[in-house]
This record gives structure tokens, sequence and C-alpha cells, in this order.
């Protein structure tokens, strides 16, 4: 699939899909709409996001506020009839009152509703905001959910393709288990990472409760990627998401085997220009270690 650049919106950031057009005005190539839920739902009541400025980063216990697969769908509708020129991928969670037995259920009857309007589908299983829901990062409750949610379709037919977001908490056993597990069942691509529940591990001392972004997650974000890349053998295209926020982050995220990148926190403190910022440092960069296009450069520090 072609991308008119490497640089995409990360979820969370417009989880509605109410700002498509100012994303592809900002010059992203890609951006992540959601996190969708089947019904509208207002998320954790507030205070739940914090910026920590001192280290770039934020903590957020939004909780999957939406306005629903249904209503997110008319939007995207309307954006698709008049025409739109990045990729637009979208992220589907449960509702938090939604029992895990009806989940598969849930998630299959949001990519009928949402798939024909998609580029991409990203299932979370990996927001630590939404009790339970990390639990389904285990092989037999992944493998029942995927395939009963996302019947496998011949080899090829998968439209659009679909992709799961993991957390970036994941022991390394953990981690080399879902990999082998998304190659068996053919999962197209994987988002790494989501936001990190650790604190002092990572540089920070905060009582703030939810999900880290920003700066401090970028290395363990890395070292993720770089593991999924070996792991699978550049097989499972990657995603890289997590402490995004210059060029050089950039470039580290893709030269550890993402082919695609994400960000969000850092346009929070570095403002509208950096994705062309990004953009144009890319460019520096390949040039200057010979490279002609963004996959060459792919897995060269895995």
């Amino acid at each position: 699939m072609p991308f008119s650049n490497p640089l995409g919106l990360a979820a969370g950031m417009d989880k509605d899909a109410i700002a498509v057009d100012a994303w592809q005005a900002l010059g992203f190539g890609l951006a992540e709409v959601g996190t969708v839920t089947a019904a509208a739902q207002p998320g954790h009541p507030p205070p739940r996001l914090w910026r920590l400025p001192e280290h770039g980063a934020l903590i957020n216990r939004l909780g999957f506020p939406s306005q629903g697969s249904a209503r997110v769908a008319q939007r995207l509708a309307r954006l698709r009839r008049r025409g739109i020129g990045l990729r637009l991928a979208i992220n589907l969670g449960p509702n938090r009152d939604t029992p895990p037995e009806r989940l598969a259920q849930e998630l299959a009857q949001m990519a009928g509703t949402l798939a024909p309007l998609a580029d991409l589908l990203v299932v979370n299983l990996s927001s630590p905001n939404t009790a339970g829901l990390r639990d389904w990062q285990a092989p037999d409750l992944m493998r029942a959910l995927i395939t009963q949610a996302f019947p496998l379709p011949a080899i090829g037919a998968r439209k659009p393709p679909l992709l799961i977001k993991l957390a970036p908490d994941l022991d390394p056993n953990q981690l080399a288990l879902m990999c082998d597990l998304m190659l068996e069942l053919g999962v197209d691509g994987v988002v790494a990472t989501n936001t990190t529940i650790a604190r002092e591990a990572v540089g920070i001392h905060s009582s703030y409760p939810g999900g880290l972004s920003g700066p401090p997650l970028r290395e363990l974000a890395r070292a993720m990627i770089r593991t999924i890349y070996r792991r699978s053998a550049g097989r499972l295209p990657i995603i890289g998401a997590g402490g995004v926020a210059s060029a050089a982050d950039a470039y580290g995220h893709l030269r550890a085997g993402a082919r695609l990148v994400e960000l969000y926190t850092g346009l929070i403190y570095e403002g509208p220009g950096l994705p062309r910022a990004i953009k144009r440092g890319l460019a520096q960069l390949l040039a200057r270690d010979g490279f002609d296009s963004v996959s060459q450069a792919v897995g060269r520090d895995a």
C-alpha cells in the first residue's frame, strides 16, 4: 500500500474523525482515528489528561471517550465522498461495559460498519485505561478473539488490512508469543506501541494514573519495534509509535524496523510545524546515509 510519506498521527488525538482535513493540511501521510467504540460513551471524568512539561510527556486516563461507531461512520462517509488525500486507519476498542463474551461480536459489528471507509483497521488491546483490556494480550485469548471477530479470508483478500496495537509493557516472552500468534493468524501488521504504565523504569516520578506517552517512552517503544522486527524476520509490518518528537526520533524507529511512524504527544509540545520539520529532517537523514527511499532504511539497526 503506497503512502505519500511515512508520518502518521497516532490514535487518541482525533477520536471521532472531526479534524481529518487538518491532519492532511499539516502534512501527515496517515491519520489513525479513534479509539472508536460501538456505542457512544463519555470516558472517564476529568481530570483525565496531565502534562509533564519537564519531560515533554503526557499522562492520560481518557477511557475511550467516543461518539460511537455510527456517528464516526457518517462523518467518514462524507469525507470519502468528497475525497481525501491521506490514508485513514480506524482504531477499534470495546465499550467500558462490554462483557468479555461479547467483545468479538462487537468488534465484528464495528468492522462491518467501518471497514469500507478505512485504509487500515487497528484493534486496540493495549490501552491501560479500560479494565481488563490488556488481558487479551495472551495467546489463547487473542487467538479466540481475532478468529471470531475477523475470520481469516483467502490469502490477500483481507480489505482493509488488520493490525493489532500492543502495549510496551509486555515481557519478552509475552511479546515473542504475540509475534508468533499474529503471524499464525495472518494479521497484517502491528502498532508498537501504546502508552506505558511504567514510571520509575522510564525516569518518571508521578502519581498521576493512566498511560504515559512522549520522550520517556521512546527507547521502550524502539526496543519493542526491534524485537518484533527480528522475531518476525521483517514479515510483520510495524507502525512505530512512542516518543517521536523529531526527525531523529522517527528515523530511529524506522531503522529499528518500523515502516511507518506515528506521533501525538510531540505535536502537543512542538506545534503544527512538527510534521513538516520531521519530513524535511528525514529526507536529509536518508540522503546522508545514501538511501533513496524510506523502505531502504527500515530495519537497518535491527
